[in-house]
Order: C-alpha cells, then sequence, then structure tokens
C-alpha cells in the first residue's frame, strides 16, 4: 500500500521534550500518536454506505492493494475525533485542533509528500511532510514545530516487485501468533469501496483494544484507521474521509502556510541514533554512577519485572527503566530535579506516600509525574490509574 513514509516513527530528543510546557508537549504527543496509526492514512471509526467490494480473504486483498497502480496524488477532506483525553482533564493547558477535534483537509503526493490541515474553534493546526523532515503549525500558539526524519536505507525490496500470495499468508499466519486478526471485511469509505481488517493483541496488550485499517480497494491507498480502547465500542481516535479523490496535487497544496514571526521551535533528528547517547546495564545498581544521581530500579515493580535500564542524553542525563513486554509495559524515565515545575504541573494532583504528583489519565494509559529526594521521575504505561499509582508510590 502507498503514502505510508512516516508510520513507525518514533522521537529520541528526551532532553528537549523535558523542557517542553505541558501544552506543547502533548501537541506533539497527539501528532505521534497520529503518525503512529498510519501517518499518511486517513483514519475512521467506521464504514460508510455505498457500494461495497467483492469479498476476499485477507491475504488476497492485501496483494491486491500492494499491486494497485499508484495514483498521481490523494486530495480529501477529513473529520478528525479525539477521544483520548477526558473532557476538562486539559483545561487551560491546550487549545488546539489536535485536542479537541476538528474538521478539515488532506494532501498527498506519490513521492512522498503530504499535508493535513485541521480547523476548529480551539485553534486550527497544519502537519506538513516530506521524506527528509515533518513540520508542524499550531496557529492558536502561533508555533512551528520542525524535525528531520531518519534517513530510510534504500534496498532491493524497495524495488521488487509485489510479493506472492504465499509470502504475504506466511506474514499475515505470524502476525496472528501474536495477534487476532480479522478477515478482509468489505465496507465502503467516502462513497468507495475498500476492505478492512481489525487487529487486536492476544496478550501484553495494556489498555489497547483493537486497531483497525481500511484501504481503497482499487488503488490500494489506506483510507481508514481508528485505535480502540480495551473493552470500548468507540474509537479513542478517529479520522474521517467525507470525500476522496486521486490525481496530481500541486506542490502549494503540500507546503506549510505559517505566518511571518511565528516562533519556532526545532525538535532535531527523530529517531536519530545521534540525538542521545545510550549506555545500557541489566542491573539498577550500576548505572548510578553514569547518571549522576541515586536511580531508583527495583527488579520488579507491581510484578513487571524490570527488562532494561539504561542512561540518555549528553549533558543533562536520563535513567530510563522498562519493566514488563509488549504494550503493558511501564516505562520509568529518572533525573536531577533542576528545574521547577513538571510537564504535568496543570493536571490534577495524586498523593504519593509523601510526595505529590500529577496525572494524566487517558482511555490507552497512564501518566505520573512527581520528585522526590531530589529527583524527578515521569511514569508512563499502557495501564490503568490505579495500576500507575501503585507503582509510582513503590519507587523509592
Amino acid at each position: 500500500m502507498q503514502f505510508s513514509g512516516l508510520t513507525g516513527t518514533t522521537c529520541g530528543v528526551v532532553r528537549l521534550l523535558r523542557t517542553l510546557p505541558t501544552r506543547s508537549l502533548v501537541l506533539l504527543a497527539a501528532v505521534a500518536a497520529i503518525v503512529a496509526v498510519g501517518g499518511t492514512a486517513i483514519a475512521v471509526a467506521g464504514g460508510g454506505g455505498g457500494a461495497t467490494p467483492s469479498p476476499k480473504p485477507l491475504a488476497q486483498a492485501v496483494r491486491d492493494a500492494m499491486a494497485a497502480p499508484e495514483p498521481d496524488g490523494v486530495t480529501a477532506r477529513i473529520k478528525f475525533t479525539n477521544r483520548l483525553f477526558p473532557s476538562g482533564a486539559l483545561d487551560g493547558q491546550v487549545g488546539s485542533a489536535l485536542m479537541s477535534g476538528a474538521s478539515g483537509r488532506l494532501w498527498l503526493t506519490n513521492d512522498g509528500r503530504g499535508r493535513l490541515e485541521l480547523q476548529s474553534s480551539a485553534g486550527d493546526v497544519q502537519i506538513v511532510w516530506n521524506k527528509q523532515a515533518v513540520t508542524v503549525y499550531d496557529a492558536s500558539s502561533d508555533t512551528v514545530y520542525r524535525a528531520e526524519l531518519p534517513a530510510r536505507k534504500t534496498d532491493a525490496r524497495d524495488t521488487a516487485k509485489t510479493p506472492s500470495l504465499a509470502r504475504i499468508g506466511d506474514f499475515l499466519d505470524k502476525l496472528a501468533e501474536h495477534a487476532s486478526l480479522s478477515g478482509a471485511i468489505p465496507t465502503n469509505v467516502a462513497g468507495r469501496p475498500a476492505y478492512r481488517v481489525s487487529v487486536s493483541p492476544k496478550e501484553r496488550g495494556g489498555l489497547l483494544g483493537s486497531v483497525q485499517l481500511a484501504w481503497d480497494a482499487a488503488r490500494g491507498v489506506p483510507v481508514r484507521a481508528a485505535v480502540y480502547a480495551r473493552g470500548s465500542s468507540k474509537p479513542v481516535l478517529a479520522l474521517e474521509a467525507t470525500q476522496i479523490s486521486f490525481g496530481p496535487v500541486p506542490t502549494g497544496d503540500v507546503e506549510v502556510l505559517a505566518p511571518d514571526g511565528a516562533k519556532t521551535t526545532d525538535l532535531g533528528a527523530l529517531g536519530s541514533a545521534h540525538s542521545a547517547r545510550s549506555r545500557r546495564h541489566d542491573g539498577g545498581l550500576p548505572v548510578r554512577p553514569a547518571a549522576g544521581f541515586p536511580v531508583t530500579a527495583p527488579a520488579k515493580l507491581v510484578g513487571l519485572r524490570r527488562q532494561d535500564v539504561r542512561v540518555v542524553g549528553k549533558e543533562s542525563k536520563t535513567a530510563l527503566v522498562v519493566y514488563g513486554e509488549g504494550l503493558g509495559a511501564i516505562v520509568v524515565t529518572e533525573h536531577k530535579a533542576d528545574a521547577p515545575g513538571g510537564l504535568l504541573r496543570g493536571l490534577p494532583a495524586v498523593p504519593l506516600d509523601g510526595a505529590t504528583g500529577h496525572e494524566l489519565v487517558t482511555p490507552l494509559g497512564t501518566v505520573i509525574e512527581w520528585r522526590r529526594g531530589g529527583v524527578s521521575y515521569i511514569l508512563a504505561g499502557s495501564v490503568p490509574s490505579a495500576m500507575a499509582e501503585a507503582a509510582a508510590r513503590s519507587l523509592k
């Protein structure tokens, strides 16, 4: 399937993220969520009315999509809904279309460029990307965020012919060992026949219920994706295509339109191996001298076994500790509390046995920030708030 150049991008700029205000951090987290769900895909919660394609086995539907002729470009009208943050959880912190939901437009070219424009009363947002960089303009704060994308290595597979039906079937069989797959479900998106598939983790999936992806039956272009929390029938994130057409897209439609004088924040290289130095340790104690402060890393945390301890960053060092495996893992970062306040200081307070934390609870997970003994902690995981709070209280 085409138009997937941004999929899987992650940010390694730990030190810079610590310096951003809550509003900016949450804004960028929402962008990352969109990118992770499918980047250039058009996401939506369910199928629309209209003609549907003929039933096919999933492997055949995927192969036909990969072999479909690539369009010169894509133009669509979309509607974005965000249920990730509970109502009122971020009052006074965020006033962006990414946080409140919006309608807008999408333009994609066949050479890896695109622009997503979201418009709402809370403030417009534009996301523009190409193979080298991604730029976000948030009108509510009049700020431009720029980041370099990791260089993509070209190998023979990039120019190889469409994989055989047997190879695709083998891939789906391996995926089915870890996730439950639906078949290729005939549906309709924006008046066009499409196929939809649902993927649900079998175990260690945290609070993630499923991810749904659909693609245009004739063009093979991703046209639908939705993320569901466990036990919920409504998507946490949805971006609905109401109209879609295929054809050349002018260069001006995939360029950022930020006014002169807008503030600029450079995020550096996303996912770059050179953005931070990492030293890995299998035990908790050896990491302490490297970090330069006492690191708390018990062998187990709320029943989850410690999997990794490492130090990242060149100047302002951060200890990174991982507990558990898969999507149900808990990640803890620790660094010297060398600045007042914190990333989540405007969010609800939670008592942590002698310390006061600030907590963000979403349908997909919980984040808690607190300070103790001159060290600042951030705990995050796709776990319920009660489990996250118990984990935070045990880190002493």
